[in-house]
C-alpha cells in the first residue's frame, strides 16, 4: 500500500512541474493549405513534437505519410517562454530549419530559417 501511494504522488508530481509548452498543438495551414496536431514533449534535456494528425485544406482529416514523424527537436527551454537552439521540419518545403519557439498562453510562434531564408508559423494549443 505505501509503494502504491508513493508511485502515485511521484507521478502525480511529475505532472504538476510539466513544461508548458508540452501538450497538442494545432499548426497554422503550411503553403499548401494542409495543417496538423503536433504532440510536443520532453525528449531528454529539450523538447520534439511529433505530428499525430493532419488536415487538408478544405479541413478534412487525411492520410499523410509525415504522421509520426518528428517535426520539432531539440528544443532547449530557455525561461519566460522561450525555447531556442532546436531544429524544425517543415514538411510543404520538405526543409529543416534552424528553430526557436516562444510560448505566449496558448499561442506558440515557430521561427526558423536556413540559409537566409526564416519563416514563422503561429500554432495555437489543441485539446
Amino acid at each position: 500500500m505505501k509503494l502504491a501511494l508513493t508511485l502515485a504522488l511521484a507521478l502525480s508530481a511529475g505532472a504538476a512541474f510539466a513544461d508548458p509548452v508540452e501538450g497538442r498543438w494545432r499548426t497554422q495551414p503550411d503553403d499548401n493549405g494542409n495543417s496538423g496536431i503536433v504532440h510536443i514533449t520532453a525528449c531528454g534535456n529539450a523538447f520534439c513534437g511529433t505530428l499525430v494528425e493532419a488536415w487538408d485544406s478544405n479541413g478534412a482529416t487525411m492520410a499523410s505519410p509525415n504522421i509520426g514523424r518528428r517535426i520539432v527537436w531539440d528544443m532547449v527551454a530557455e525561461g519566460n517562454g522561450h525555447y531556442d537552439d532546436g531544429q524544425v521540419w517543415a514538411p510543404d518545403r520538405d526543409k529543416t530549419y534552424n528553430a526557436h519557439m516562444d510560448l505566449s498562453g496558448d499561442r506558440l510562434t515557430v521561427a526558423g530559417c536556413v540559409l537566409f531564408i526564416c519563416r514563422d508559423s503561429f500554432w495555437t494549443r489543441a485539446n
